[in-house]
C-alpha cells in the first residue's frame, strides 16, 4: 500500500500519524513538501515504534528541525521495517545527525538515509562515521549540501576503513579539500563495499587527486567516482590516470570542469590503451586541446571498454577531431562521442565522416556550434548512406548551407537508423528544405527534425509539407524563426489533416497570417495526433482565434498551445474562454503580449472556474489591471489545477495584490506566481506576506520592481518565519534598504525552505550586506550582490 499525502500541517500531524501505530497494509508514505515541522515528526517517530510494515518515508522539505530528528532517530532503535528514510531539505543540524547516528548504532533494517541539505557540518559527520563503524546495513548515504569539512570527511574515512555495508557516498557541494579527499582516499584502500563516491565540487585539488589516485591502484570495488569541479589539474589528473593502468572496477570517471590541460589528458590516455573497465569518462570544460585529443584518439584504437566520451568545449580542433575519426575506424564499443564547442572545421567532420563508413557502434554524435560548413556535411551525408549504427547527429549553429542540407537529405533516402537530426542555424534555405522533404517521403527512421533558425521560407515549408502527408514516422518538427509565411503554413495545415504521427510542431516567430493559421484551426479539427502548437509571434487575428477556439472545443489531443505576442485582444480571448469552458486536454496555455485587457481576463477567468485540465496560463506583458487581477483571484478560489500563472507587466496594483493575496490563502495547488513589473506596493506585499502565512503550495513568487520598499520586505520576512513552502523569491529593483535588507535576513533565519533570494537593484549597503551575511557567504560584484550558501542563494 502506497499513501501520498499534501498540506499536512504539524498541528494535524499527530492525529494522522497515529493510524500508523496500528496499521498492517502501508509500506510507503510520501510526505514531501508538508508542514509537519517537528511536533509532526515527534507524532511520527512514536508511530514508528510500534509500526511494523512501512518500507519508504519521504520526509523532504518539511521543516524539521533537530527535536524532530530526534524522535525520529529514537524511533530508529527500535523499528525493523523503515529501509528508505529521505529527510532531504530540512534543517536537522548536527544534533539531528548526532541523534541519527546513535540510531544506526543498533538499527539493523535501515539501508538509504538522505540527508541533502541539512546543515550537520563536521559534529554531524562525526556522529554518523561513528555510527557507520558499526551499522551493517545502510548502503546509501546522502550528505550533499551539509557544510562538512575536512575534519568531517576525515571522520567518515575512518568509518569506511571498518564499514562492510556502504556502497554509495555522496558529499556533492562540501568543502572537504585536499585532506579530506586524503582521509577518504586512505579508507578507500582497505574498504570492499563503497561502489559510488560522489565529490564534486568540494576544491580538494591535485593533493585531494592525487590520494585517491593511490587509493584506486589497490582498491577493488569503486564502480562511480565524481570528480568534477575540483580545481584538479595536470598532476593530479597524471596521477589518476597512474591508478587506471592498475585499477580493475572503475567504470564511470567524472572529471568535468577540471583544468587537466594536455598532458593530463596524454596521461589519461596512456591509461586507457591498458584499462579494461572504464566505460564512461567525462572531460568536458577540461584545456586538452588538440594534442589531449590525439593522446585519446590514440588510446581508444585498443580500449575495448569506453562507450561514453565527453569531449565539450576542449579546443581540439581538426586535428583533434582527426586523431578521434582515426580512432572510430578500429574502435568497437564507443556508443556516445560529445564534440560540442571544439572549433572543428571541414577537415575535421570529413575524418568523422570517413570513420562512419566502417564504425559500427557509435550511436550519437554532438558537433553543436563548431565550424563545420557544406563539406563537412557532404562527408557526414557520405557516410550516412551506409552506416547503421548511428541515431543521434547533432549539428547545430554550423554553417552547412543548402548543399550540406542536400548531402544529408540524399543520405536520409537510404539510411534506416537516424532518428534525430538538429541542423538549427545552418544557413539552409528553400533547396535544402526541399531535398529533406523529398528524403522524408522515403525515409522510416527519422523521428525529429529540427530547423530552427534557418530561412527555408514557403517553399520550404510545402515541400516538407507534401512530406508530412506520406512520412510515418517524424514525430517532433521545429520551424522556429524559418520565414515561413501564409502559403507554407497552408501547406502544412494540409498536411496535418491526414498525418497522424507529428506531436510536437513549432512555427514560432514566422510571418504566418490569416489564410495560414485558418489552414491549422481546420486542420486541427480532424488531426488526432498533434500535441503542441508552439505559433508565437505570428500576427493571429480576433477571427482566427475564434477559429482555433472552435476547434478546440472538440480537440481530443492538443495540450500545449502557444499564441504569445499574436495580438489576440479580448475578442480572441472571448472565444478561448469559450472553449476552455469544455476542452480536457489543454493543460498549457500562452497568451503574452496580446493587448488582453481586464473584460478579456474576465473571460478566462470565468472558464477557468470550469476548466479542470489547464497548469500553466501566461499572460505576462497584457493589461490585466486591478479588474482582471480580481477575476482570476475569484477563479483560483475554485480552480484546482492551475499550478503557474504569469501575470508580468500587467498594470495590477495593490487592490489588485490584495484580491490574488485572498485566493492564495486557501489555493492547494499554485506553486509559481509571477508579479514582476506591476505597482502593488507594500500593501501588496502585506497583503501577500499574510497569505504566504497561511499557504502550503506556493514554491515561487516574483514581485521584480514592484515598489514595495523596506516595508514590503519587512512584511515579507514576517512570513517567511512561518512559510514552509517559499523556496524562490525574486525581489529585485524594489527600492529595498538596510532596513528591509535586514529584516528578511532575520526572517531567513528562522525559515528552511527558501533558496534564492533574488535582491539585485535594491538600495542595500554594506550594512545591510553585513546582516545577510549571517544566512550567507558574500562577494560583492559591482551593484550586484551575490552570496553563495550551501542551502541559500542571496542575488
Amino acid at each position: 500500500m502506497f499513501a501520498t499525502a499534501q498540506s499536512i500541517e504539524s498541528k494535524c500531524a499527530p492525529v494522522l500519524f497515529e493510524v500508523l501505530k496500528t496499521i498492517s497494509t502501508l509500506t510507503t508514505l510520501d510526505l514531501d513538501d508538508n508542514s509537519i515541522r517537528d511536533n509532526g515528526a515527534e507524532a511520527l517517530g512514536e508511530a514508528l515504534k510500534t509500526n511494523s510494515t512501512l518500507a519508504t518515508l519521504n520526509l523532504t522539505k518539511n521543516s524539521i528541525g533537530e527535536n524532530g530528528a530526534q524522535a525520529l532517530g529514537e524511533a530508529l532503535k527500535t523499528n525493523s521495517t523503515l529501509v528508505t528514510l529521505n529527510l532531504t531539505y530540512n534543517s536537522i543540524l548536527e544534533n539531528g545527525a548526532q541523534a541519527l547516528g546513535e540510531a544506526l548504532k543498533t538499527n539493523s533494517a535501515l539501508t538509504t538515509l538522505n540527508l541533502y541539505n541539512n546543515s550537520i557540518g563536521d559534529n554531524g559527520a562525526k556522529a554518523l562515521g561513528e555510527a557507520l563503524k558499526i551499522n551493517s546495513t545502510l548502503a546509501t548515504l546522502d550528505l550533499s549540501f551539509n557544510s562538512i569539512r575536512e575534519n568531517g570527511a576525515q571522520a567518515l574515512g575512518e568509518a569506511l576503513k571498518t564499514n562492510s555495508t556502504l556502497a554509495t557516498l555522496n558529499l556533492t557541494y562540501n568543502s572537504i579539500l585536499e585532506n579530506g579527499a586524503q582521509a577518504l582516499g586512505e579508507a578507500l584502500k582497505i574498504n570492499s563495499t563503497l561502489t559510488t563516491l560522489n565529490l564534486r565540487d568540494n576544491s580538494i585539488g591535485d593533493d585531494g587527486a592525487q590520494a585517491l589516485g593511490e587509493a584506486l591502484k589497490t582498491n577493488s570495488a569503486l564502480a562511480t567516482l565524481n570528480l568534477s569541479e575540483n580545481s584538479i589539474g595536470d598532476n593530479g589528473a597524471q596521477a589518476l590516470g597512474e591508478a587506471l593502468k592498475a585499477n580493475s572496477t572503475l567504470a564511470t570517471l567524472d572529471l568535468y570542469s577540471n583544468s587537466i590541460g594536455d598532458n593530463g589528458a596524454q596521461a589519461l590516455g596512456e591509461a586507457l590503451k591498458t584499462n579494461s573497465t572504464l566505460a564512461t569518462l567525462d572531460l568536458a570544460f577540461c584545456l586538452i586541446g588538440d594534442s589531449g585529443a590525439q593522446a585519446l584518439g590514440e588510446a581508444l584504437k585498443t580500449n575495448s571498454t569506453l562507450t561514453t566520451l565527453n569531449l565539450r568545449d576542449n579546443s581540439i580542433g581538426d586535428d583533434g577531431a582527426q586523431a578521434l575519426g582515426e580512432a572510430l575506424k578500429t574502435n568497437s564499443t564507443l556508443a556516445t562521442l560529445n564534440l560540442r564547442e571544439n572549433s572543428i572545421g571541414d577537415n575535421g567532420a570529413q575524418a568523422l565522416g570517413e570513420a562512419l563508413k566502417t564504425n559500427s557502434t557509435l550511436a550519437t554524435l554532438d558537433l553543436y556550434s563548431n565550424s563545420i560548413g557544406e563539406n563537412g556535411a557532404q562527408a557526414l551525408g557520405e557516410a550516412l548512406k551506409t552506416n547503421s549504427t548511428l541515431t543521434t547527429l547533432n549539428l547545430r549553429d554550423n554553417s552547412i548551407g543548402d548543399d550540406g542540407a542536400q548531402a544529408l537529405g540524399e543520405a536520409l533516402k537510404i539510411n534506416s537508423t537516424l532518428a534525430t537530426l538538429d541542423l538549427t542555424y545552418n544557413s539552409i534555405r528553400e533547396n535544402g528544405a526541399q531535398a529533406l522533404g523529398e528524403a522524408l517521403k522515403t525515409n522510416s527512421a527519422l523521428a525529429t527534425l529540427n530547423l530552427y533558425h534557418n530561412s527555408i521560407g514557403d517553399n520550404g515549408a510545402k515541400a516538407l509539407g507534401e512530406a508530412l502527408k506520406i512520412n510515418s514516422t517524424l514525430a517532433t518538427l521545429d520551424f522556429t524563426f524559418c520565414s515561413i509565411g501564409d502559403s507554407g503554413a497552408q501547406a502544412l495545415g494540409e498536411a496535418l489533416k491526414t498525418n497522424s504521427t507529428l506531436t510536437t510542431l513549432n512555427l514560432s516567430e514566422n510571418l504566418v497570417w490569416y489564410k495560414g493559421l485558418l489552414a491549422f484551426s481546420e486542420a486541427l479539427k480532424t488531426n488526432s495526433a498533434l500535441i503542441t502548437l508552439d505559433l508565437e509571434d505570428n500576427l493571429i487575428q480576433p477571427k482566427i482565434v475564434k477559429a482555433f477556439s472552435e476547434a478546440l472545443k472538440n480537440k481530443s489531443t492538443l495540450a500545449t498551445l502557444d499564441l504569445t505576442c499574436n495580438l489576440t485582444e479580448d475578442n480572441g480571448t472571448q472565444t478561448l474562454g469559450e472553449a476552455l469552458r469544455t476542452n480536457s486536454t489543454l493543460t498549457s496555455l500562452y497568451l503574452a503580449g496580446n493587448l488582453i485587457d481586464g473584460s478579456g481576463v474576465q473571460v478566462l477567468a470565468d472558464a477557468l472556474k470550469m476548466n479542470s485540465t489547464l497548469t500553466t496560463l501566461d499572460l505576462k506583458n497584457n493589461s490585466t489591471g486591478d479588474c482582471g487581477a480580481q477575476a482570476l483571484a475569484g477563479a483560483l478560489k475554485i480552480n484546482s489545477t492551475l499550478t503557474t500563472l504569469d501575470l508580468w507587466c500587467n498594470s495590477i496594483g495593490e487592490i489588485g495584490a490584495l484580491a490574488l493575496a485572498e485566493a492564495i490563502k486557501t489555493s492547494a495547488t499554485l506553486t509559481t506566481l509571477y508579479l514582476q513589473d506591476n505597482s502593488i506596493g507594500d500593501n501588496g506585499a502585506l497583503a501577500l506576506s499574510q497569505a504566504l502565512k497561511k499557504n502550503s503550495s506556493l514554491t515561487t513568487l516574483d514581485l521584480w520592481g514592484n515598489s514595495i520598499g523596506d516595508n514590503g520586505a519587512h512584511a515579507l520576512a514576517d512570513a517567511l518565519k512561518r512559510n514552509s513552502t517559499l523556496t524562490t523569491l525574486y525581489l529585485q529593483n524594489n527600492s529595498i534598504g538596510d532596513n528591509g535588507a535586514q529584516a528578511l535576513s532575520q526572517g531567513i533565519q528562522m525559515n528552511s525552505t527558501l533558496t534564492t533570494l533574488d535582491l539585485w537593484y535594491n538600495h542595500v549597503t554594506d550594512k545591510g550586506a553585513m546582516a545577510l551575511c549571517k544566512v550567507s557567504h558574500i562577494c560583492l560584484v559591482g551593484t550586484q550582490v551575490r552570496f553563495k550558501h550551501t542551502s541559500l542563494r542571496i542575488i
